[in-house]
């Protein structure tokens, strides 16, 4: 009997423990449709097409060089030297490595300046997501894009998406936002 009771007793803690708990609310906001509305993102777009087209044009004047030394080498006369005809060729040999050392390291480059201009901007919209799930008593505020590496969508209802109060929140007017981009995804 004594059992029974205590059995009773713990699940009526339980079930009491329950109705205390209050729902937790979870929402879901869009980084990459409050990043793309945001003034800075096509500042950044701008800084990064500028700075890609520097490296494009120092890769296309390294690239016509060796161009230019390989017709040369091509032209040259079956009765050049074996010593001059292997020296230009070491001399492609080279420009072609230079080519590609510098086509790794344009790309960390590029990597590393995307990243310098998108952080901070991204740490900005994160306290801006944090700031409106507290104004707004939600628990959890869930980046689809970021689950599993995918899209995924969590919610049909639009109740739970806060990616306009976040822009809002940023001082993105999102009346003037046109009708197709007002509505995140």
């Amino acid at each position: 009997m004594k059992i029974l009771c205590l059995g009773f007793a713990m699940l009526l803690a339980i079930y009491a423990a329950a109705q205390t708990t209050s729902p937790q609310k979870i929402g879901h906001a869009n980084w990459e449709y409050i990043f793309s509305r945001l003034p800075e993102y096509k500042q950044i777009e701008h800084e990064l097409g500028a700075f890609e087209a520097q490296l494009q044009n120092q890769l296309k004047l390294k690239s016509q060089e060796l161009d230019a030394k390989y017709k040369a080498y091509q032209a040259m006369s079956p009765d050049v030297p074996d010593a001059i005809r292997k020296d230009r060729e070491a001399e492609l040999a080279y420009l072609q490595d230079n080519i590609q050392k510098f086509q790794q390291e344009a790309q960390l480059s590029i990597q590393k300046k995307q990243a310098d201009l998108i952080n901070p901007v991204l740490a900005k919209v994160g306290k801006a997501i944090e700031a409106v799930a507290i104004e707004n008593g939600f628990s959890y505020i869930i980046n689809p894009q970021m689950v599993s590496g995918g899209d995924v969508l969590l919610f049909t209802d639009e109740q739970y998406n806060i990616s306009n109060l976040v822009l809002k929140k940023l001082g993105v007017d999102v009346s003037k936002l046109p009708s197709s981009a007002a509505k995140p995804h």
